[in-house]
């Protein structure tokens, strides 16, 4: 299977492009023909498609430029494969909010669109997707249990977020490929420590687990082999240390890789972000989002359990 041709299948199936809309393909030197293969196949599709090629911007959730923000409001679908994550930032949020469909492909790789998460049966993610994103939406406290630590944190009055791989309606987003559902945490409440065993963004596959303290919500202290790269990463920004967002994984294609895109889709992990969530339901700006994914984790909401043992418990 060709490229193009997998892009034409997600331009349509996940997307839900018609002839005649306008599509506009957000790419970099990363994905050079990863973009090239999304602009072909909107014209294939019958699409008014326009690729732009964006420099490398420094950091996930780093907001593009205001010409890459006006015409992503501009258009009907917006597929963003770049090196790092457009998803929480102000101009996917308004492209939504002006009524784009938007997929955001973060690091995404060749190897990806031929096996891993994008093989994965859709209908079958959602579904899931959607029971976890309730459970997440109507649950007053989380428990997660990780690396013989626990931590607790608030969910109240939060909405549960699902991001199954299929954007369809008018201001859907999430990435692709996909697979979890998230929540973005009271701030000021979590409590405790979290062992993550399994990637982190910005920082790859991790060399040894890295050991998080959270106190009134936000990180005060990292222990591990990759400490000293995390603190530099996030810099004296003390928002960028807030407890953002906890997600469950529900697409089984997923695999640990190093790029957070497809870990944090992997059925049965666990994982947490640090800075911002106002792009799903928090009140933090930080100017970054990085996710750390924990591979066997425990995860309780309002005392029963959701994720143990590598299984989601629906």
């Amino acid at each position: 299977m060709e490229l193009t041709e997998v892009s034409r299948r997600l331009l349509r199936e996940n997307m839900g492009l018609n002839p005649g809309e306008t599509l506009l393909v957000l790419y970099d030197e990363t994905t050079l023909r990863i973009g090239e293969s999304l602009f072909e196949a909107g014209v294939a599709l019958g699409a008014q498609a326009v690729a732009l090629r964006m420099p490398v911007l420094s950091r996930n959730g780093e907001e593009p430029f205001p010409i890459v923000s006006g015409a992503m409001a501009a258009s009907d679908v917006v597929v963003a494969a770049t090196a790092t994550s457009l998803t929480h930032t102000q101009a996917r949020k308004n492209a939504c909010k002006a009524g784009a469909r938007v997929a955001t492909m973060p690091r995404i790789t060749e190897d990806m669109f031929f096996n891993g998460p994008v093989t994965a049966d859709y209908n079958v993610v959602m579904e899931l997707t959607r029971k976890v994103a309730a459970c997440l939406d109507a649950a007053g406290t989380a428990e997660l249990r990780s690396g013989g630590c626990v931590l607790t944190m608030s969910l109240e009055g939060r909405r549960g977020i699902v991001s199954g791989g299929i954007y369809r309606g008018k201001g859907e987003s999430g990435n692709l490929p996909t697979g979890e559902a998230y929540i973005a945490p009271i701030e000021g409440t979590a409590e405790g420590e979290a062992v993550i065993d399994g990637s982190f963004a910005g920082l790859g596959i991790l060399r040894e687990p890295l050991k998080l303290t959270f106190e009134k919500g936000l990180m005060v202290r990292a222990e591990g082999a990759d400490a000293e790269r995390l603190m530099a990463m996030l810099g004296g920004n003390s928002a960028a240390r807030n407890l953002a967002e906890l997600g469950v994984g529900t697409n089984d294609k997923a695999r640990v890789t190093g790029v957070i895109l497809e870990d944090e889709k992997i059925y049965g992990t666990v994982h947490i972000a640090l800075g911002s969530n106002d792009t799903f339901g928090g009140t933090v700006a930080a100017g970054i989002h990085v996710d750390g994914i924990i591979t066997r984790p425990e995860l309780s909401l309002d005392g029963r359990v959701l994720v143990k043992d590598g299984k989601v418990l629906i």
